[in-house]
């Protein structure tokens, strides 16, 4: 799924698809354009869960990370976007933040985050998974489906691809 467009989704899709606000969201993965059905974790600066999800079978989803906005440490690392590709995540979307930014750049991941920061989440497993959150103007609902590329995110109830 390289060859996402999000504009011509959007012109296609008038009606069917909800775009992202451009919250400052930044590509850092090696995959400039992902989609997929959607995963969700709210979380906020423990990235346990964010582990656990990328342990799982990705089967081409995308994982939507919740991180409350936090600036004050990682919720992605090389580590878990290495499980990432290793278990079929078409890419991870963080409202927060991640760490080496550099490796994950090499890898055939679609990675989108507010920034970056060297300091490491705490490990509590404090979250919850596969609910409805809510960043960037929309509501991303575990089962819809999200692209992405350089010039934004569109959402769907239904596959657009």
């Amino acid at each position: 799924m390289n060859n996402i467009q999000t504009a011509d989704l959007c012109d296609q899709h008038e009606e069917g698809v909800r775009v992202a606000d451009p919250i400052g969201l930044r590509s850092f993965g090696g995959r400039a354009a992902f989609g997929g059905p959607i995963s969700t974790l709210k979380v906020f600066e423990d990235n346990s869960l964010v582990r656990s999800a990328l342990e799982g079978a990705g089967n081409g989803r995308v994982l939507v990370v919740d991180a409350g906005g936090s600036m004050r440490c990682a919720m992605v690392g090389d580590q878990l976007a290495v499980l990432g590709v290793k278990n079929g995540w078409a890419g991870i979307v963080v409202y927060g933040c991640i760490r080496d930014s550099h490796a994950i750049s090499q890898m055939d991941i679609g990675v989108l985050a507010l920034g970056t920061h060297p300091r490491k989440s705490i490990k509590k497993g404090v979250g919850e998974t596969d609910i409805p959150v809510r960043f960037a103007g929309l509501t991303f609902t575990a089962g819809e489906y999200l692209y992405a590329d350089h010039d934004g995110i569109v959402v769907s109830s239904e596959p657009l691809l």
